[in-house]
């Protein structure tokens, strides 16, 4: 015999599960719609790939989720797409999603299916992609996505694979004939997720009060190494951190998951769809129910198709109306009553109780704590219940969270052994939604945050480097006036030397020009021949020019030093004056030069 543990807590509630095992499971049959949500795991929502109107057939996909954590939605039958629309779907608020309906052609005629002959020929991402596109989310808690569960960080080596058959909450049977009439799939799946993880232990945890089961899961395992472990039955007994801490004797860490230690979990029913989906290649479009309660003729197991309304499979059980008082999604401790019976089953559906006002009775008024001490016996996380509702009633989430709420499994044996009849649950729900919603708008507060703040860092840097490259302009121009003042200086002293010798050439020509003027003139010419060269007024002309323009550019080198360095001034008046000098005397040439033309007889007059 395997050896067991035990966990604190605890609590023995009525079972009440032989109202639905009497029959085996039946076929449901297909209602006339079928109302498919788009959100029916944790994680993000499907996308519709279909449009209305769209002929489908059964096991086709008619969403997915692109990006992002989930798994696609399939057709549970043939037909057509009538309407993608919001409709009310379970959920404990009653709210309303995104779903798609379909309306059934009768034909329920398959598309084409590729099964696995062996799926050890293919890889191991093959395989998970094959369990991705079937659509497998977990089928008894809050639905994760199974090919992501099955992908555990690199480092945390699962040792153990616990297949969780104990189905502890009163009314729910579902797994209990599930193991009963499919206890071959439900070793094949097993084997499937084995291969995937390389586990060195598998185990089936079963409670003791399904015999049945029992026997059915030891015959399917003979001939492997997956073991039978028969344990209590004790609510919450099936429970994942509590069936862990049974059948290995260690316990997840405060605000960890299995892997952390080693340790996985998975549900009977998951492990059937997962056969199902490599041997078959057949996604979940279907899953077992349990329709129980007094208020139903006959209560038994249905593989219902994923989205039946509630309603038609009430109608399939003999519902009675008229003794119908509450309608609870779930089992008693964890599950939530209904507001309509027009939501459909989900992948996460497994139990439906039609109760009776005597069956399920409405809680008395809640009184003031007494202070016992009751909930903190039967806690099975060994928490502290009592501080937990006085925090959380008075809203100071903060010393609740210190309390470790989120440790907290909702299981409801605090509030099923409280003497003041305190829904002690419902107000941890509560605090713990309102401590989402604050970290929710924390976490979005701290981005815009973080983005203005950089923003701003990105500003001051661009000024920064706005001014840098203004100095850096600034220095550029200073240095191009320090480079333009030197050469200034320069050309200034090589302009002055050029300049004396320009003017002494100058003076040396106009002083042999006069010379040879006088000379030609006192000697006659010959008749019909001028006397004498003409002057060259042309070049005369432009000789004043240069040494106008001259002249202008020294005036602004002076001005110029005047302005920036006066110890260039002196010098440059000395040369302004010279300059001065040479056009005065150009100029006095020049002017010579126009009387002598004008006082000379031209050609016409010598010749007469």
């Amino acid at each position: 015999m395997n050896q067991l543990w035990d966990f604190s807590g605890g609590i023995h509630p009525l079972e009440h599960k032989d109202i639905s095992t009497a029959r085996p499971i039946r076929r449901c049959g297909t209602p006339e719609r079928l109302i498919l949500p788009l959100q029916q795991h944790i994680g993000d929502p499907a996308q519709a790939i279909v449009g209305i109107g769209d002929q489908v057939l059964k096991g086709q996909k008619i969403a997915d989720v692109k990006t992002g954590m989930g798994v696609p939605v399939h057709a549970p039958t043939s037909g057509v797409i009538e309407s993608i629309m919001e409709h009310p779907v379970p959920h404990p608020s009653g709210m309303a999603d995104w779903c798609i309906t379909l309306k059934p052609d009768g034909k329920d005629q398959w598309c084409s299916r590729n099964p696995v002959g062996d799926f050890h020929t293919l890889s191991r991402d093959q395989v998970l992609q094959i369990i991705r596109n079937a659509g497998i989310s977990g089928m008894g808690g809050a639905g994760f996505p199974t090919d992501i569960k099955l992908r555990p960080p690199r480092d945390r080596k699962v040792n153990t694979l616990i297949l969780n058959g104990a189905e502890c909450e009163p009314y729910i049977t579902a797994d209990d004939m599930t193991m009963r009439e499919k206890a071959d799939e439900v070793v094949a799946g097993l084997k499937v997720m084995a291969w995937i993880l390389r586990p060195e232990r598998c185990v089936i945890g079963v409670e003791d009060n399904k015999p049945e089961a029992i026997a059915a899961l030891r015959k399917a395992a003979e001939g492997t190494q997956t073991e039978i472990a028969v344990i209590p039955t004790k609510y919450p007994s099936g429970g994942e951190k509590q069936l862990i801490q049974v059948l290995t004797g260690m316990e997840v860490p405060s605000g960890g998951i299995p892997a952390d230690i080693g340790v996985m979990c998975q549900n009977i029913g998951t492990a059937v769809a997962v056969a199902q989906a490599v041997y078959q290649d057949t996604p979940l479009i279907s899953r077992i129910v349990t329709i129980t309660g007094e208020a139903v003729h006959e209560p038994g197991n249905f593989e219902v198709l994923i989205g039946t309304p509630i309603e038609y499979l009430l109608e399939q059980a003999g519902v009675q109306q008229d003794k119908l008082s509450r309608l609870v999604l779930g089992g008693p401790m964890m599950g939530y009553t209904l507001s309509t019976e027009a939501v459909p089953v989900i992948k996460t559906t497994n139990c439906i109780i039609a109760a009776t006002a005597t069956e399920l009775s409405a809680p008395p008024p809640e009184q003031p704590c007494i202070r016992c001490g009751e909930c903190a016996e039967v806690c099975p996380m060994e928490l502290l219940p009592q501080q937990l509702f006085w925090y959380s009633k008075a809203t100071e989430f903060e010393k609740a969270e210190h309390l470790n709420l989120f440790d907290c499994i909702e299981c409801g044996a605090c509030s099923y052994v409280c003497p003041s009849s305190i829904p002690l649950v419902q107000y941890y729900r509560f605090a713990k939604d309102e401590i989402r919603v604050q970290r929710a708008e924390q976490l979005k507060s701290d981005r815009a945050r973080e983005r203005f703040e950089a923003r701003q860092a990105r500003l001051e840097r661009e000024k920064e480097e706005k001014e840098l490259r203004r100095k850096e302009r600034a220095k550029a121009a200073a240095e191009a006036q320090a480079n333009k003042q030197a050469e200034a200086k320069k050309a200034a002293a090589d302009g002055e030397a050029v300049d004396e010798r320009a003017a002494k050439s100058a003076l040396v020509e106009q002083a042999l020009a006069r010379k040879k003027a006088k000379a030609e003139a006192s000697q006659p010419s010959p008749a019909g021949q001028p006397t004498a060269e003409k002057p060259d007024i042309e070049a005369l002309e432009k000789q004043l020019s240069q040494a106008q323009s001259k002249l202008a550019t020294m005036q602004g080198m002076l001005d110029e030093a005047k302005a920036q360095q006066a110890d260039n001034v002196e010098k440059l008046e000395r040369a302004v004056a010279k300059n001065h000098d040479r056009v005065k005397r150009a100029d006095e040439a020049l002017t010579e030069a126009r009387n002598t033309m004008a006082t000379r007889p031209t050609e016409s007059q010598s010749t007469d």
